[in-house]
């Protein structure tokens, strides 16, 4: 792992050529000194080495090849793998400075140079991560290299490459939060580092506290976190640039569970830990809007988090519970560990009351039903709008962060309703569980808003080594949802 991943210009680096599977030789009008040309096409030759995607080779002292795999196949999700295998390569060589003969092979018509730089930048940067931030005395993780810079020819290339690695920063701010444990990641931290970031990157920001959030009769958010000694709060971010487009107000709402018990639903001690986990949609929203701010996206964008610990103690919240949430709707608790939905549901009726949004996109790990069903490939989406589904796709595409459409009818609003209360947060039957979550969320939002639910629970964490992961979460939906908000420019 390197301190930092920097573009810039450096002497004697490490010559990195990409090729693809397949080919023979080097490819043509690649400029290498002649020692180097040698040495790379001599590697080229080594047996055993086909050109994979992410499959690495040292050529002589200062040369690297990098497969790209098969070209019929080739995508940025490949280009993105294979850039973190190549900073895995380029650490193992304690480089400290490299030039990348990329874009220069790869075809326009298959991506252009500034979208193959961005997807390396990326990469490179989500790579370069690892949850050593708490090692004490008795740690044996190697210590963090130097700085490592990038040089490339193409201006266009070396552009994305930076904005790249600066995305991946803000995926890695939400990463090292998300990986806080609770014991320190609680909703009054989680609030005091929402300001230290807000400030640094020029973004506002404001706390309603628990008392505000009981006088404001917000009672899902209140009832949820009252039985922590870290009480509840809702975070709001603003971004608001000098000349936004107008007629664009984009609400970002992400659930901020810090940790989740279950309460007096309580969880079993297998599915209760990696509950700190449970916040990371309000990580990836408050990520988002770090990019946001640093690429001065020109639309107004709003993010709310609702912060709260669901905890057992005498004053928690219980099964049979009715509570009264922010826009008036009456909740049945039949499930006290369907708790993110009711810190949801506040700060989406919230957004439609006090920021009139032209559109609203919230995201949460809600529930263990869309693991079954998408897997850890994709979150599952729900939308009551096809434009903003289009662009939501359209940005899943760019980024490689994929979404899946689940369906949200009327039939799925109506199974929530309870006969002691107007909803319950919870079914009898876990059918269709990731839509139940949806339904209820439904009611918090008003019909002529364009809206999008994402339940990320299955992608907002890894647990085995991946290109471009290490076990641990994913900062999901930091690239997703900044890449919508510039569709909206």
């Amino acid at each position: 792992m390197f301190k930092s991943i920097r573009v810039g210009t450096a002497r004697s680096p490490i010559t990195v050529l990409a090729v693809f599977a397949g080919s023979t030789g080097l490819p043509r009008g690649v400029e290498l000194s002649a020692t180097l040309k040698d040495a790379l096409g001599a590697a080229r030759k080594t047996p055993g080495f086909n050109g994979d995607a992410g499959e690495t080779l040292v050529a002589g002292d200062a040369g690297v090849l990098l497969g790209l795999g098969d070209r019929e196949s080739f995508t940025a999700d490949t280009l993105r793998a294979a850039a973190g295998s190549l900073r895995a390569q380029l650490d193992r060589m304690d480089a400290n400075a490299a030039r990348l003969i990329i874009a220069e092979v790869i075809p326009a018509k298959t991506l252009d140079d500034e979208t193959a730089g961005r997807a390396v930048g990326e990469g490179m940067g989500l790579s370069n991560w690892r949850v050593d931030f708490f090692d004490g005395t008795a740690s044996n993780t190697p210590p963090a290299r130097g700085r490592l810079t990038l040089t490339a020819s193409k201006p266009a290339f070396k552009r994305g490459l930076g904005a790249g690695l600066d995305l991946a920063d803000s995926v890695n701010e939400a990463r090292r939060i998300a990986a806080t444990p609770p014991n320190i990641c609680n909703p009054a931290w989680m609030a005091k580092e929402a300001r230290r970031l807000a400030k640094n990157a020029g973004l506002t920001c404001r706390v309603i506290t628990y008392a505000e959030a009981q006088r404001q009769g917000m009672g899902g958010i209140v009832n949820v976190g009252r039985g922590s000694s870290s009480k509840p709060c809702l975070i709001v971010l603003e971004h608001k640039p000098a000349r936004p487009r107008r007629g664009v107000r984009l609400a970002l709402v992400g659930k901020t569970m810090t940790y989740d018990s279950g309460g007096y639903s309580l969880k079993i001690s297998g599915g209760m830990k990696g509950m700190k986990y449970d916040g990371n949609g309000g990580c990836a929203v408050l990520g988002a809007m770090l990019a946001i701010a640093k690429r001065k996206v020109p639309i107004h964008v709003t993010a709310l988090l609702p912060a709260a610990e669901n905890m057992v103690a005498g004053d928690a919240y219980r099964p049979d519970d009715i509570i009264t949430m922010y826009n008036g709707v009456s909740v049945e608790v039949t499930n006290t560990d369907a708790e993110g939905r009711l810190i949801l549901g506040d700060a989406l009726a919230y957004a439609c009351k006090k920021i009139k949004p032209t559109a609203i996109i919230d995201v949460a790990t809600l529930t263990g039903g869309v693991v079954v069903a998408l897997g850890s490939w994709s979150a599952g989406m729900f939308c009551n709008d096809d434009k903003l589904r289009g662009r939501i796709e359209a940005a899943a595409n760019v980024t490689g962060e994929r979404v899946w459409r689940l369906p949200l009818w009327d039939d799925h609003r109506e199974f929530m309703r309870s006969k002691h209360a107007d909803i319950w947060n919870s079914g009898p039957k876990r059918d269709g569980h990731p839509i139940q979550g949806a339904a209820f969320l439904s009611f918090f939002v008003d019909e002529d808003v364009p809206w999008a639910h994402l339940d990320i629970a299955g992608v907002s964490k890894v647990d085995a080594d991946t290109p471009t992961f290490v076990p641990g979460p994913t900062g999901f939906g930091v690239r997703l949802l900044t890449e919508v908000a510039e569709s909206l420019t």
